[in-house]
């Protein structure tokens, strides 16, 4: 027979055990402000909403959108407590797909003509930072008016931050690069996996190699579809002009061209890898080598288009000249971080490059991404990751695992 007190205890421990069950059964909810309400930012709001079910099954959570943002102006639902509802979230997201501005929806805060972007977006994050101090900055806009916001957050207790937005990370200066993203507390309360590869991993299998002590030796990377489709097209035997031309109709291409041969938007996500590692670099110490010639530069879209045939003969002769070795052509990102014994400083470089064809960045084709991460461990052998690294869903997938990863993470 079991003892009064015996029974007792057991009876503690048993009602113990049953209040960390239904402790454990409760939803917890997680605010977020949304900034960028556009391809990307409505794709994420829509994962969210349809990922209801599984946040509560498996986290126990389940996400609010206190406001959605850009830079004109400020939206939130009719229970400003509560968040915007599931049926207020797919309203803005229909108003905003037919071309609607978040300034004429009912109930915008507008951003006053003589205000700043980038302070009417810090008095949003330091007014819900009074109001739901557990609060994720969610960045899934294009602008750099978001740097302010962003700091706030990763700087204010219990305030989190989650960005897509490489510009940010890039176009910001090491500085700011460094108080939200090197800090000591800055795991927890930083995320910027999808400024690099979309949904890839590429970010937090940097941080797991760099956490492990083991020593970056080389990051070569293939970052731009874009530019991922022009040298498949290449290496397939299309002429230059042709490859680009076709790219522009089917909308891979920006309206002009030039935003992506030149070569600025790898350069930026490379940069965060090479910032990522602890390099103090800034954007205008990357070199980049823009696929087309200075010449170019200036000339109308029409009359750029009209030029780009006299760059055929030359793109002819550098994928010969490669293919006669057994290789092929990329436009690659590499990052060389200093040597660990101090000799050389390091360098970051965006062009052209002739790969082995057997190699993983020579084997990738069409418009996905490919990361090559070497290190001591990984020196035969690279750590590679390769997938889509661009769109709408995809993006918007990497922003939600971070969200539910800071969610369940104390900083």
């Amino acid at each position: 027979n079991m003892s009064r007190p015996r029974r007792a205890l057991l009876a503690a421990s048993l009602l113990r055990a049953s209040a960390s069950t239904m402790a454990t059964c409760e939803t917890r909810t997680v605010p977020f402000v949304l900034v960028g309400a556009g391809g990307v930012g409505a794709a994420l709001l829509e994962a969210i909403v349809g990922a209801r079910a599984l946040h509560k099954a498996r986290y126990g959570i389940r996400f609010s959108a206190l406001a959605v943002c850009d830079s004109s102006a400020a939206v939130s639902g009719a229970d400003a407590a509560g968040g915007l509802s599931d049926a207020e979230i797919a309203a803005l997201i229909a108003h905003k797909a037919s071309g609607g501005k978040l300034a004429s929806q009912s109930g915008a805060v507008v951003r006053p003509a003589e205000q700043d972007a980038s302070v009417f977006l810090e008095s949003l994050v330091d007014k819900y930072s009074k109001e739901a101090p557990d609060t994720i900055v969610v960045d899934c806009s294009a602008t750099d008016a978001t740097v302010p916001a962003l700091l706030k957050a990763a700087t204010t207790a219990n305030m989190r931050a989650a960005s897509a937005n490489k510009k940010p990370f890039a176009d910001s200066s090491f500085r700011n690069f460094r108080e939200l993203c090197l800090a000591p507390t800055s795991p927890a309360r930083v995320r910027y996996e999808s400024s690099v590869g979309a949904g890839l991993p590429v970010i937090a299998a940097l941080a797991r190699v760099v956490s492990a002590h083991d020593a970056v030796t080389l990051i070569s990377g293939s970052f731009s579809g874009t530019l991922g489709y022009v040298m498949s097209g290449l290496q397939a035997g299309e002429s230059f002009s042709a490859v680009v031309g076709k790219a522009k109709e089917l909308g891979y291409t920006e309206p002009d061209p030039r935003d992506d041969l030149g070569g600025v938007d790898v350069a930026r996500k490379a940069l965060i890898l090479a910032r990522t590692l602890g390099m103090a670099l800034e954007l205008s110490d990357v070199v980049v080598e823009p696929l087309y010639t200075p010449e170019l530069a200036e000339l109308s879209v029409p009359d750029f288009l009209a030029a780009l045939p006299t760059l055929d003969a030359a793109f002819a002769a550098k994928v010969a000249a490669a293919a006669a070795e057994g290789k092929v052509l990329r436009y690659a990102a590499n990052v060389r971080p200093p040597a660990a014994d101090g000799t050389g400083g390091g360098s970051l470089k965006v062009g052209l490059v002739a790969v082995p064809a057997s190699s993983p960045l020579g084997t990738l084709s069409g418009s996905d991404n490919l990361v090559e991460i070497y290190s001591q461990w990984y020196a035969a052998t690279p750590l590679v990751l390769r997938g889509a690294g661009a769109g709408a869903g995809t993006t918007a997938a990497g922003v939600l695992s971070d969200m539910v990863e800071l969610a369940n993470t104390r900083g």
